[in-house]
């Protein structure tokens, strides 16, 4: 029940008194709360005895006194004087003559504070104070703050009971009306700041705020401010309530430090943070070869030595009474090279001429880069980069050892081959033949693989006997020497021959055997040197040749223009060569 609700039963009764039984009474409020510097409303209704009716005109007066009921010290009002010079500042609103008393003060300071007690004077012999009843004016500096109720779905909670995400929200504010011109007004503010949409009953002095709950309203306080304006300043009060929402999981997320891609062997924690109400339970997990595997809760996950064995997707499930919410994390293990190797695109043992292509390959995180390099006279020569090596026709020269090196900024690994080149065999020109008492020969092959060696005397392959003694010694793994010793009688009219083979070809040299003595050459290559030579003689001879004509010729005209000069003669003889050299004769004779 509000103060005005009070004062009309108040009221009410007093004039049902009357009407039974007249008599002098006054209608007042007990206590008046009044802000300082604004004014004060007295709701106030009177009665008086019949027989002064009579007296009770348009011309009556209405007093106040204050802490007391004397007219000389006690006196602050007197309707029918100016207030400006009274202690009281205001008029009576009420029509006295309707016995209606009600009286307004104006610019109220804190010594205004105490009992008041009201007199009617008529113009006859009504004049009464009415000491057995007075209100309490209570004068304060700041206005009393407004009250704050919360209603969920048009129910109001008690004791600011949590919200569901989603309700509807009603926030209602309303506060006691204390005199003021212009009237109060009530304001609604949030913090964090929201947008707000309130509905006001200024009449009422009433404010109502409605909204939907929304997880962006948890712990939000709401304020209602009361304000007065007054003619030096503004005077408010404040009445604070926070909203609580409860709510699903939002904003799940899942952080790693010190970061998700991490080296190999480093320590590595993963946390998962949820925005929630109520507070949330974590639970991780991680896929494994398709399958969700559950691993632990809580809402770290700490690796103290991480492993290639724990990279792949992490999950973190957050989960209160009204909701779920996943977050995931690719743990991205790096690491330097590892498993490094050469392969080659046929095999490491190639046949000359072919073509090939060495590929390397690495394990590494983040990957690597490829160099290639050779070992080349005891130093490494360096070749190229890339995860390839190409050759387009492979060359005795290419065979050896071929290093990769794989790198990253994490490490470096090596691996090597051996590149292995097979070819047909070759027989040496330094195969030859001595002749002391017995004939002795040697033949020298070099192939890949390693070549045999046979000797064949006259078509027919040799084997050891008592006429021939043949021997191997191994050069190098690709090498071979054989030597055949022959008895003389094998040298008459036999011809030899060293035959090498493997698995990519034949070579094979001849060695002549004469009954004068032993010659032995390999018959094309003898014949070819014995043609290079002839040329050579032949050239020489004629350059040689070319060479003394061209003097001569020189020399015979030279002597012709020194005899047409000088008047006299000379004769060339060319007589036949005593020697390989020509002789030139010259005969001079004077004139007188």
């Amino acid at each position: 029940m509000d103060i005005w609700t009070a004062e009309k039963i108040i009221l009410l009764g007093f004039l049902l008194k009357g009407v039974w039984c007249r008599y002098f009474s006054i209608s007042l409020p007990q206590n008046i709360q009044a802000l300082s510097g604004s004014c004060v409303i007295i709701k106030c209704r009177f009665e008086i005895r019949e027989k002064y009716d009579k007296d009770l005109t348009e011309r009556a007066t209405g007093l106040w006194f204050k802490d007391g009921t004397d007219l000389n010290n006690n006196l602050v009002f007197n309707s029918s004087t100016s207030s400006q010079n009274s202690f009281m500042k205001g008029n009576i609103t009420g029509k006295l003559k309707d016995k209606d008393c009600t009286t307004v003060f104006h610019e109220l300071r804190s010594d205004h504070s105490g009992q008041y007690y009201f007199r009617i004077e008529g113009e006859g012999e009504l004049k009464w104070t009415y000491s057995e009843t007075s209100v309490s004016i209570h004068v304060i500096d700041s206005p009393t703050k407004p009250t704050v109720q919360l209603y969920v779905e048009q129910k109001e909670v008690q004791d600011q009971e949590e919200v569901l995400e989603g309700r509807s929200v009603s926030l209602r504010c309303s506060a006691e009306t204390l005199c003021s011109s212009p009237p109060p007004t009530l304001t609604w503010s949030s913090t964090p700041r929201i947008p707000l949409s309130e509905s006001s009953r200024l009449e009422e002095l009433i404010s109502d705020l409605n909204f939907t709950a929304t997880h962006r309203q948890h712990r939000v306080t709401f304020t209602c401010t009361i304000t007065y304006q007054l003619q030096d300043k503004n005077k408010t009060a404040q009445t604070n309530i926070t909203l609580h929402v409860q709510y699903s999981p939002k904003n799940t997320s899942v952080s790693v430090l010190p970061s998700s891609s991490v080296l190999e062997g480093s320590s590595v924690t993963l946390t998962c943070s949820s925005d929630a109400n109520p507070a949330v339970n974590y639970t991780w997990s991680r896929e494994s070869e398709g399958q969700m595997e559950q691993l632990q809760t809580g809402d770290t996950l700490t690796f103290a030595r991480i492993h290639l064995k724990h990279r792949g997707w992490y999950y973190c499930t957050a989960q209160n009474q009204h909701g779920t919410q996943n977050s995931s994390v690719m743990l991205n293990i790096q690491y330097a090279p590892k498993n490094t190797s050469v392969s080659v695109s046929t095999s490491s043992s190639v046949l000359e001429g072919g073509s090939v292509t060495l590929t390397c390959s690495s394990d590494a995180n983040p990957a690597v880069n490829y160099t290639w390099s050779r070992e080349s006279e005891g130093q490494m020569e360096q070749l190229q980069t890339g995860d390839t090596l190409t050759f387009d026709r492979i060359d005795l020269k290419h065979r050896g050892w071929y290093y990769c090196t794989a790198q990253n900024q994490h490490g470096t690994q090596n691996s090597s081959v051996m590149l292995n080149i097979q070819y047909a065999p070759k027989i040496s020109p330094s195969s030859s033949c001595n002749r002391t008492d017995v004939t002795l020969c040697f033949c020298e092959a070099d192939g890949n693989p390693s070549p045999e060696l046979e000797w064949h005397l006259s078509g027919r392959p040799v084997t050891n006997s008592s006429n021939t003694f043949i021997s191997e010694e191994r050069l190098s793994s690709t090498g071979l020497r054989s030597s055949i010793t022959l008895h003389q009688s094998l040298t008459h009219t036999s011809t030899l021959q060293c035959v090498s083979r493997n698995t990519h070809g034949t070579a094979s040299q001849w060695f002549q055997l004469h009954l004068s003595g032993l010659q032995f050459a390999d018959c094309q290559q003898a014949t070819v040197s014995l043609l290079i030579i002839l040329t050579l003689i032949l050239v020489l001879f004629a350059l040689t040749v070319g060479l003394a004509l061209y003097k001569i010729r020189q020399l015979s005209s030279k002597l012709k223009a020194q005899n047409e000069a000088a008047g006299t003669y000379a004769s060339l003889q060319l007589s036949a060569p005593l020697s390989e050299y020509e002789t030139l004769n010259i005969k001079r004779s004077d004139t007188q």
